[in-house]
């Protein structure tokens, strides 16, 4: 009776060591599992490389503060059958996310989107500073994909470069993208809004695609009101139909590479295929990505006959017929701009630009 009163008394005392055992390691697998440091109290962002398998994206979490246990992320994984499929990219996980949270965030594949906004009149290189400082892209590979003749060729671009056949519009990247990728859904974007319609408009004004981009580009960077780009677009066909040079003042921006700055006479003189100044016609490509309100007034100008425009003030401008209407105006309105800026009067020109 002893003997068996001793056997069950030692199988109870076994049965509450295993029970306090697995309660003390579920404690700790629980403790394992809690959000790791880097997302205990704030949202993080963190990358899972490409081609990486669970030891090496568990080390990696781990050593960014994502998880707390490597062990404990490779055995859920394990267990959840998911550690030959999780994605690569960058991830955003909320406040307090837990390691199995992570884990399925891992599992889902959605990675971070990040927002490009590539506004009309924009160009390239200003779209190459963005992508990089979202960490995207560096500027000079962008720059350098743009004019890739290979890329060109394969988007069926006949242009110097992807200049203004980037449309305008917000996208959605992801970091892990090549700028080839990038740009190519930008270029793919401009096809789809350049409707049979609108191409066949072109093609009765004897544009092909470039000569249009290129145009609506200079119009895009010209015009400031909406109300003004169909009148401006008529100033430069005005121009194009007599033999007269565009003399746009962006051209020469984008040839001596000036963004938006004020160009001296000794700019407005540069040997430059883009100088609208020194050379008639159409510049070889565009200058920046023309938006469709632009491409609209491109193929459809106001009814007028002006040669000349001057800005007024930082939206409006006025438009002449004649040269000597326009050179009064260019002395009337930079002598008031000169007076409210306090400044005096430095060398200007006396082209259709500001």
């Amino acid at each position: 009776m002893m003997l068996r009163g001793r056997g069950r008394a030692f199988r109870v005392g076994a049965g509450v060591g295993l029970g306090l055992a697995l309660i003390g390691f579920g404690l700790f697998v629980r403790h394992q599992l809690r959000p790791g440091p880097a997302l205990a109290d704030t949202a993080g962002t963190f990358d899972v490389p490409a081609h990486a398998g669970v030891f090496a994206i568990a080390h990696r979490l781990k050593e960014v503060g994502v998880i707390r246990s490597e062990t404990a992320f490779i055995g859920v994984s394990l267990l959840r059958g998911s550690a030959r499929r999780l994605q690569a990219g960058e991830y955003e996980a909320p406040a307090g996310s837990s390691t199995l949270q992570v884990l399925a965030l891992l599992e889902s594949g959605r990675v971070r989107q990040h927002m490009i906004l590539h506004p009309e009149g924009a160009t390239i290189q200003e779209l190459a500073r963005v992508l990089e400082g979202e960490g995207l892209a560096s500027a000079a590979e962008v720059m350098q994909t743009a004019r890739d003749p290979k890329v060109l060729a394969a988007l069926g671009v006949a242009a110097p470069s992807l200049e203004g056949y980037l449309f305008p519009d917000t996208y959605r990247f992801t970091r892990g993208m090549t700028s080839e990728e990038m740009l190519a859904r930008m270029v793919q974007h401009l096809r789809a809004k350049l409707s049979p319609e609108l191409l066949l408009r072109a093609q009765a004004r004897g544009l092909s695609v470039n000569e249009l981009l290129t145009l609506a580009s200079v119009v895009e960077r010209e015009a400031i009101a909406p109300e003004e780009r169909p009148i401006i677009a008529a100033v430069f066909w005005n121009r194009l139909r007599r033999g007269m040079p565009l003399q746009a003042d962006p051209t020469v921006q984008y040839a001596v590479g000036k963004e938006r700055r004020t160009l001296t006479k000794a700019d407005l003189q540069a040997d430059h295929p883009y100088n609208t100044y020194r050379h008639a016609g159409l510049p070889p490509g565009p200058i920046a990505s023309p938006g469709l309100p632009a491409i609209e007034a491109t193929l459809d100008p106001a009814p007028v006959a002006y040669l000349y425009f001057v800005a007024m003030d930082d939206r409006r401008h006025y438009f002449s017929t004649t040269i000597q209407e326009h050179n009064a105006a260019v002395a009337r309105y930079r002598l008031l701009r000169l007076r409210a800026e306090g400044r005096r009067e430095p060398l200007g020109n006396n082209g259709t630009g500001r």
